[in-house]
């Protein structure tokens, strides 16, 4: 049903504003499965935008129409749509809630002009909202609480709103209190302009009489809000130490100010699947979101410079690259030269208007617009574009996070490996948050993501978008080997097979080194047994077979010196030395109690201070060593973990990690040492490296 225009002025009677110049940007997010992309729909549905609401059941939904987003029944990328509301243009982005996406929505959520946390009314997911809301609130970002799927609470509302207060750093200020008919929310009460309206499926709420069951509740819940206000509006604090009720205009005034100062978040209730509370979250949006002006200004953009930032890539089959941006000033044309933030120009072709999957070609952007812009190859998802010659300042875009897992890409059909560099660049292109590492010593590619789901979709993608399809392998372990024991060993190398032979004779010890030494070759050779020009060759040969000692693994911590030897002046030559070192050395090390050292990572976990029990027991189940705990500088109720764990352990602990903390935890892993392994375990990991090499 489409919203009839408000009489015209200043305010409409429930605090609407008019006279609004530019789109308005709101950023739909919250934790998993809160109801974003369904409070998308139920958004669009009630101005007109969409004739009836989709539903992610019957994967009908406008957001969440890629294949992979149907399929999983998730979103996994962002998503845009447009509409209009009381004669004001609103474009919403619906961001993916798992963590695992998250990059996604951290880099829409730079440029728009406000966001709407969606949230259960379950106070068992407060670390998961901490999440969100410590995100918005570090970048700015002015925000509401949309307090979704009230009408299958249990809790109070009373009860719940104090129960979430510590999962965000800005007072939660409840601007709405639910009435209640045999433990079903029926209605609400606004406590801005103290009506009480009823609810209707999938219409516009209806104005009722206060209830004399909630009129008590009512002055108490609307005394809170007005002493939040007060702290920052000295007169506000005057006329209620005085008992003067204030107008409710100058509510309506604080609240906006407010929430566009970032000095509040206020909490709105409703049922995103029932279209309940809808037409009040929009008034509070219109009457109090920022405008692009505010944002350009938060960004310190130069408003007398047309800029644009790009918050997403896609590249399609049909018309290749497609840069989806928001216009923070000025006007893009048509077919513009843009310039990046290191003054590279690119001739856009072509501006598209953004409708969930659908794009549609359009004219001029103005200040406020997001649009794709065609073609633009050299501007990446996070850079600031304009039209003026040689960059603008750029708005500043969250660092893609550290990788949590990792997997072995190996080709089902051995053409691809070609265009499998070029796909998985414009994967990258597509979402910062995967990388690709060809490693070399371990021969294998692997694809690094946020996460089990995270890297199955970009399969999923690399399969759909680009045509091959990779077998996903295990993540091979960097095993070394080293010694425990020396010894002394004389080997010779003597061919003979008409003309010039070959002849190398090397005398040499073989000592273990400290761990972390690496491999050391000297020489102690004297009265010329060995020509000074055949000990590289000698060297190269010892190298050459310490890349495979006798357990099948790369040899470290090794030490050699090479002590005498002799030569034959037509015989000898660099070849045959470096054969008589490569078989000194399988001669020697075998003999020197060689021993498996596995790779130990340095592990950093973040997790919520009330389930440092449980991964303890993640730790020590994977063979891991606790090193202490801190709490987490900036997160009250966080902690940060550090442990040692071996790398053939890491495999899918954020999955147990997420699973341990309601989706919350996170970590970061580097490379600390190698530590011998021994027993049951070293003959797994001997027989599955036999097994990969057959």
């Amino acid at each position: 049903m489409a919203i009839s225009q408000a009489p015209n002025g200043g305010h409409d009677q429930d605090g609407g504003r008019r006279g609004v110049h530019g789109a308005r940007c709101v950023a739909l997010i919250g934790p998993f499965a809160s109801g974003k992309t369904t409070l998308l729909d139920a958004i669009l549905t009630r101005t007109g935008s969409l004739s009836k609401p989709g539903s992610i059941a019957h994967k009908s939904t406008l957001g969440d129409g890629s294949p992979e987003a149907r399929a999983h029944a998730m979103s996994v990328s962002v998503n845009v749509a447009e509409t209009e509301f009381l004669g004001d243009k609103f474009i919403f982005i619906d961001c993916p809630g798992s963590v695992e996406f998250a990059h996604e929505a951290a880099l829409a959520l730079a440029a728009c002009d406000a966001a709407i946390v969606v949230c259960d009314p379950d106070p068992r997911r407060v670390a998961a909202l901490q999440m969100i809301l410590k995100q918005v609130t570090d970048i700015g970002l002015p925000h509401l609480l949309f307090l979704n799927k009230i009408d299958n609470s249990t809790t109070p509302v009373r009860d719940i709103v104090p129960r979430l207060q510590p999962a965000s750093a800005k007072p939660l200020v409840l601007r709405q209190i639910p009435i209640w008919e045999n433990g079903i929310a029926t209605g609400f009460v606004d406590l801005a302009s103290e009506r009480a309206y009823v609810y209707r499926e999938h219409a516009e709420s209806r104005i009722i009489e206060l209830p004399t069951s909630v009129a008590a509740r009512e002055q108490e819940a609307r005394f809170e809000m007005l002493e939040r206000l007060a702290d920052y509006d000295d007169e506000l604090m005057e006329q209620l130490l005085s008992d003067i009720p204030p107008p409710n205009d100058r509510v309506f005034d604080d609240l906006a100010k407010d929430l566009r100062e970032g000095l509040i978040c206020p909490v709105l209730l409703g049922s995103a699947e029932h279209g309940n509370g809808i037409l009040r979250l929009l008034k509070a949006l219109r009457h109090e979101a920022p405008t692009v002006a505010d944002t350009a200004r938060r960004l310190s953009v130069d408003p007398q410079k047309a800029a644009a930032y790009v918050f997403k890539s896609v590249h399609t089959k049909a018309g290749g690259k497609l840069s989806f941006a928001r216009v923070l000033c000025g006007e893009f044309a048509d077919n513009a030269t843009v310039y990046g933030p290191a003054g590279n120009d690119e001739r856009a072709a072509g501006l598209f208007s953004i409708r969930g999957e659908e794009t549609a070609k359009r004219g001029p952007a103005k200040a406020g617009d997001v649009v794709a812009f065609g073609r633009l190859e050299s501007i990446q998802s996070g850079q600031t574009i304009t039209t003026v010659k040689g960059g603008i300042g750029k708005v500043s875009a969250p660092a893609a996070p550290e990788p949590a897992v990792a997997i072995g890409l190996g080709l089902k059909d051995r053409k691809d490996e070609v265009k499998l560099s070029a796909a998985v660049a414009k994967l990258i292109d597509e979402d910062p948050s995967l990388t690709i590492e060809h490693n070399a010593e371990l021969h294998q590619i692997l694809l690094h993501g946020q996460g089990e789901m995270h890297v199955r979709v970009a399969l999923e993608r690399l399969q759909r978008k680009f045509g091959i399809e990779v077998a996903r392998e295990k993540r091979r372990i960097g095993y070394k080997e080293t010694i425990r024991s020396g010894t002394e060993v004389r080997a010779r190398h003597k061919k003979q097979s008409g003309g010039h032979g070959q002849f190398g004779d090397v005398k040499i010890t073989v000592r273990p080194l400290p761990r972390g030494s690496g491999i050391v070759f000297d020489e102690t050779i004297t009265g010329g047994a060995i020509p000074k020009t055949y000990i590289p060759s000698v060297e190269i040969g010892v190298r050459d077979y310490l890349t495979e000692g006798p357990l099948g693994f790369p040899v470290v911590d090794v030490g050699i010196t090479l002590t005498d030897g002799s030569f034959h002046t037509v015989d000898s030559s660099d070849m045959a030395f470096r054969q008589a070192g490569r078989l000194a050395m399988s001669e020697a090390l075998p003999v020197c109690n060689p021993v498996l050292l596995e790779p130990i990572m340095a592990v950093s976990l973040a997790v919520p201070s009330d389930t440092n029990a449980r991964i303890n027991s993640i730790i020590a189940q994977r063979r891991g060593q606790i090193l202490g705990f801190d709490a987490r500088d900036g997160w009250p109720g966080w902690d940060i973990i550090q442990a040692h764990i071996p790398a053939a352990e890491m495999d899918n602990l954020i999955v147990d990690l997420r699973s341990a903390t309601a989706g919350a935890g996170s970590f970061a892993a580097k490379f600390d040492h190698m530590a011998e392994l021994a027993g049951r375990l070293k003959d797994q990991a001997l027989a599955n490296a036999r097994e990969a090499a057959e």
